[in-house]
């Protein structure tokens, strides 16, 4: 098993990975259609796009989880 401080790596990796590889896939349709090769497009368009993806999951997820805290209110306290 990995170490836990390693949970928001791991966390970024799969996170970009999975929207990356919807998004792209999106794309790809929307650009070319269902062409035969269109697996194939998917796939080069999801591997550049992850590439990208990942290091700015790194970069935004500290900033999304603060614009998150000041909205979120604080469980009142008993």
């Amino acid at each position: 098993m990995i170490h836990p401080k390693y949970a928001p790596y791991l966390f970024s990796l799969f996170l970009s990975g999975m929207m990356s590889c919807l998004v792209s896939g999106i794309a790809t349709y929307r650009a070319l259609g269902f062409v035969p090769n269109f697996g194939a497009e998917w796939m080069g368009a999801w591997g550049s796009s992850w590439l990208v993806a990942f290091p700015a999951v790194l970069m935004v997820a500290p900033v999304a989880r603060r614009m998150v805290a000041m909205v979120v209110r604080a469980p009142d306290a008993a």
